[in-house]
């Protein structure tokens, strides 16, 4: 029999990749404040995700899943917004026209302010410094006092995640998202690139589907699904006060959830079956993903899945891999493997970013684009293998012209990376890339959908 879990339950497990406070009393004060404050998401919403993440399970849906490194406080502006939620618009239609298959929309925003860190000082111009860990923790500048963790930035981090989200479903419900105005969500730095050019043909030809559907009697008027959609947010659960004071019983089904966001993961380095990050998020109903790094064990995996999803919920668990190019190919199958014959559901997504981060020449942390499509690319070979639904992505990317990793059409060289490289923690695609990945991943998509279309007709040929 599972032990009692609470909200505050995690306080008893060992805790990793937390900050040390100076004065837990303020903690304590923050968190109780924080608690008064409204759902940032709601109960409802993140079952209708769960709902979205089963089809996607059943191989009868994709999840795109993407967004900032570590959200700002200091560059936290509409603009930032709108742009990484039209770049993730577009990857979806691409995805979404280009494959034949549903696309599930989930930002890396609204609450992307905490990060792990691998040590817990890091050298800065000379100076030893306690390692920055994001805005929700302290502060960016290379100063003692700026890296003193600091429990009032959670309050910044709820008003601007509240700010980030009520602009994020004006975009999604308001009329923005209507496929009608595809042509208007390009950025202007993109149109002129490669992946620009096979957006204006992808444009033109969503115009005649849409012209032909409108001819049939089927407009924005009578289909809301073609001037709205559906758009949900997500981040990794590692500043546990934060979530803890954000969790709520849902007034209809007497259930917990975390209302900082519709789902929630655990990292790579804070998936200790006995650890709190683990004992928080078993006990909340949102839908939880968890990455699978390359150390992952397959016994201790289905430990993890038997832990947070019991009753084997479809659409409750996404398991996120994020092996590096040169390991996932002898690292992933065991695991797939293991999970499929013990009968488990979950959803497998893709983090080609995280196990592809090098030094670059220049001095510049970066993330080569062929690395991260060649980690893409071998995650659905090892599906295509295993017969199995390769059943999402997972990407830090931004709306910005930045210059962070390196390759792709725009062909951006180590010497480049300094000419925007806007980041303060990981780096990210930029729109141009994050467009040119979402056409060769919708490639990949169509032929494993037309490889299972023409396994389902050899079979119904073979049972006359």
């Amino acid at each position: 029999m599972a032990e009692r879990w609470t909200p505050e339950s995690w306080k008893t497990r060992t805790v990793k990749q937390m900050p040390v406070y100076p004065d837990r009393t303020k903690v304590d004060a923050v968190v109780q404040r924080l608690s008064t404050y409204p759902p940032l998401v709601f109960a409802g919403e993140a079952r209708r995700l769960k709902a979205a993440l089963a089809d996607a399970a059943a191989g009868n849906g994709f999840l795109l899943q993407g967004g900032d490194c570590a959200e700002s406080f200091a560059e936290f502006h509409p603009n930032n917004i709108r742009d990484t939620f039209r770049v993730l618009l577009q990857m979806a239609i691409v995805l979404t026209f280009g494959a034949g298959i549903p696309v599930v929309k989930v930002g890396r925003m609204a609450g992307q302010f905490a990060k792990p860190r691998s040590a817990d000082y890091e050298t800065v111009e000379g100076m030893e410094l306690p390692s920055y860990r994001g805005d929700i923790i302290n502060g960016f500048d290379p100063t003692p006092e700026a890296r003193i963790p600091d429990p009032e930035r959670m309050m910044q981090a709820y008003t601007q995640a509240a700010a980030t989200l009520n602009l994020l479903r004006a975009f999604a419900q308001g009329g923005y998202a209507d496929l009608h105005k595809v042509h208007q969500w390009t950025l202007g730095f993109v149109e002129r690139s490669p992946a620009g050019e096979r957006m204006r043909d992808l444009a033109n030809r969503l115009d005649e589907a849409l012209a032909f559907m409108a001819a049939c009697g089927i407009t924005a008027e009578t289909t809301p699904q073609i001037r709205e959609t559906d758009f949900f947010t997500s981040h990794e659960a590692l500043l546990l006060p934060f979530e803890q004071a954000l969790t709520r019983i849902d007034s209809t089904t007497g259930e917990w959830y975390d209302v900082s966001a519709h789902m929630l993961w655990i990292g790579d380095r804070t998936r200790q079956p006995d650890g709190a990050h683990v004992e928080f998020l078993r006990g909340v109903r949102n839908p939880i993903g968890l990455k699978c790094g390359p150390t992952t064990d397959p016994d201790e995996l289905l430990r993890l899945i038997d832990l947070l999803n019991p009753a084997n919920e479809p659409g409750r668990l996404t398991l996120i891999v994020r092996m590096g190019a040169d390991q996932v190919a002898d690292k992933f199958p065991p695991l797939l493997r293991r999970v499929q014959q013990e009968g488990r559901v979950v959803v497998w997504s893709c983090d080609p970013m995280h196990g592809n981060t090098i030094k670059s020449s220049s001095g510049y942390k970066t993330r080569p684009f062929e690395r991260v499509l060649a980690e893409a690319r071998a995650f659905f070979a090892v599906h295509q293998a295993e017969g199995t639904h390769a059943g999402g992505v997972h990407f830090e990317l931004t709306g910005q012209d930045v210059t962070e990793c390196t390759g792709g059409a725009q062909a951006i060289t180590d010497h480049k990376l300094a000419l925007r490289y806007h980041t303060a923690c990981d780096p990210r695609l930029n729109a141009s890339q994050s467009l040119e990945l979402a056409f060769l991943l919708a490639e990949e998509l169509k032929s494993a959908r037309e490889r299972r279309d023409a396994d389902r007709r050899a079979a119904a040929r073979a049972a006359e």
